[in-house]
């Protein structure tokens, strides 16, 4: 694969993207497919109809257009889904962006995953300058992980993890707290995840796309939450960012580090650098409004990259203060209709 882009010359010394609210977009998360080999009850319906393949930026596409938000100064570049590692050859992808970070152009490139196949790909993601993933985990008990994925295996997503400690890949754990389902667990998960030298965030459920089951009775506040394991941490605030949402405290029994992320009980749009890209090649500015840009259009009606980059400036200037995610009873309805897994965690 070679991402080589047309207009080196003049996108080397181009200028930083900066949105109408001074915010500086150095973070690109890059969904390469909408599909995954679970069907997790919050993310995801269980008769889920996924995109045609024919509608799918190719691994050179996207490596291309990845390369020209590094150019403008993206420093960090997430990989996500559905799944990442299930689309065929995705490695590839991973190998060409790695000479990005051997440039020094890209400061980060990151990867979230279940895990189910991360024990198959942990040392080559290491090998391409992978240094730290995120991996989705919301319990330890194999019986309520096969009900909240549908088709997940636990031992499978476990073999992940350790191959991918032993492949010297740190991990940050991302919990989705769900009343009634994982919340009695969350120090207990805690506890696992520290004694192994992993970070754990905990999420409220965001409100996208349609799903079987009633959000408002997933919905537990991270305020909430946060009340509870006080009554088995003592909770110190700390100084510490990944780039992301969430703010972290370390707990002092195990030394580890906690993050909370709260789309919902407390915005966290004020200092927001990310867009998003899907594997369509649309460009959502935030994760809670509809609005988009397509990118695939400009991509390929020219073998320049004059087209893609004007696009992308007129895109970032309508990037939008904050969203507007709420879940009430009186508020049945998704923020927006796509779900997660298309537009990438």
């Amino acid at each position: 694969m070679n991402g080589e882009t047309g207009d080196i010359g003049r996108t080397a010394t181009a200028a930083p993207l900066v949105d109408p609210f001074g915010r500086h977009v150095s973070y690109l998360r890059v969904s390469v497919t909408d599909r995954c080999d679970f069907r997790c009850t919050y993310c995801m319906s269980e008769h889920m109809t996924f995109l045609p393949k024919k509608d799918l930026l190719s691994l050179e596409e996207l490596s291309r257009l990845c390369g020209l938000f590094v150019q403008r100064g993206v420093k960090k570049l997430r990989i996500t889904g559905g799944e990442p590692l299930v689309r065929r050859d995705i490695m590839s992808l991973f190998r060409d962006l790695s000479r990005h970070l051997k440039s020094g152009a890209l400061e980060e490139l990151t990867l979230t995953t279940n895990a189910s196949q991360l024990k198959r790909f942990a040392g080559e993601l290491a090998d391409c300058g992978v240094r730290r993933i995120n991996v989705s985990l919301d319990t330890l008990d194999a019986d309520k992980f096969r009900a909240i994925t549908r088709w997940g295996d636990l031992d499978q997503v476990l073999e992940g993890i350790e191959a991918a400690l032993a492949a010297g890949l740190k991990i940050k754990i991302n919990t989705v707290a769900l009343r009634g389902f994982n919340d009695a667990e969350c120090p207990d998960l805690i506890r696992w995840a520290h004694g192994k030298g992993m970070d754990i965030t905990f999420i409220e459920v965001m409100p996208l796309g349609e799903i079987e089951v009633a959000r408002v009775d997933q919905y537990l506040p991270i305020s909430e939450l946060r009340q509870q394991l006080a009554g088995s941490f003592t909770l110190d605030e700390i100084d510490y960012r990944t780039g992301g949402p969430a703010r972290y405290v370390r707990a002092r029994e195990t030394g580890g580090r906690i993050g909370f992320i709260t789309p919902l009980t407390h915005n966290f749009c004020e200092s927001c650098n990310r867009v998003r890209l899907t594997c369509t090649g649309t460009l959502y500015m935030c994760l809670g409004q509809e609005d988009a840009a397509d990118l695939r259009l400009p991509l390929r009606s020219s073998e320049g990259d004059q087209a893609v980059l004007d696009a992308i400036d007129e895109a970032i200037g309508r990037k939008p203060k904050g969203h507007d995610f709420i879940i009430d009873r009186h508020t049945q309805q998704p923020a927006v209709r796509r779900h997660m897994s298309l537009t990438g965690g």
